[in-house]
């Protein structure tokens, strides 16, 4: 099983502008789902030049996102890997209005982004097997704030017991996405 990850609250805005970047965001993607990798790399799967490939990476190294893997380095190589952890915001009451804006376009860009993938998956899917792995579940729990937090870290702690990383996976194990959304019904419309 893999190693808990840290958990790291940002809320300097300067952190904040680095990692909503989509061009960082897609290097994440790559280093979490795909395991370590050169500036080259990353540069062929991002069709950029190596030199705005290595400029985001300085980036997201200088802010604690990802980190130099130094063992395997050779020559003027460098190989990157993805720093695991869980990752919090601040509290839509603690945030000022540019932070709360920047926010809002990482979680609707992540969210546009995720319903791609889906359709993606689900066209490219072969029935059985792994075809059939496409569980879904819609629905609404009527709970209390300090339930929801509750709930929320219980359905943390489920993601962490299960997840390894790409090096600690088993050879039959693929990559599964998973998301939570929860959000509460408007003032207005709580009688469902």
């Amino acid at each position: 099983m893999g190693e808990q990850p840290l958990t790291r609250k940002i809320a300097d805005l300067e952190v904040l502008k680095a990692l909503a970047h989509p061009r960082r965001q897609r290097i994440l993607d790559l280093l979490s789902q795909g395991g370590p990798s050169t500036s080259a790399e990353l540069a062929r799967k991002l069709d950029l030049n190596t030199g705005a490939t290595s400029y985001h990476l300085r980036e997201l190294a200088k802010h604690g996102f990802i980190e130099e893997v130094p063992e395997r380095a050779r020559g003027r190589e460098r190989w990157w890997r993805f720093v695991s952890a869980d990752l919090r915001f601040p509290l839509r009451s603690e945030q000022d209005a540019e932070t709360r804006a920047l926010l809002d376009e990482i979680n609707a860009r992540g969210v546009a982004d995720d319903m791609r993938a889906f359709r993606l998956a689900q066209a490219a899917v072969e029935p059985g097997a792994w075809g059939d792995a496409f569980p879904y579940s819609r629905g609404a729990i009527r709970v209390t704030l300090p339930e929801l937090v509750e709930f929320f870290e219980e359905y943390i702690a489920l993601l962490m017991k299960y997840g390894k990383s790409a090096e600690e996976a088993d050879p039959e194990a693929r990559l599964v996405q998973t998301r939570f959304y929860a959000y509460p019904n408007p003032p207005s419309d709580q009688t469902s």
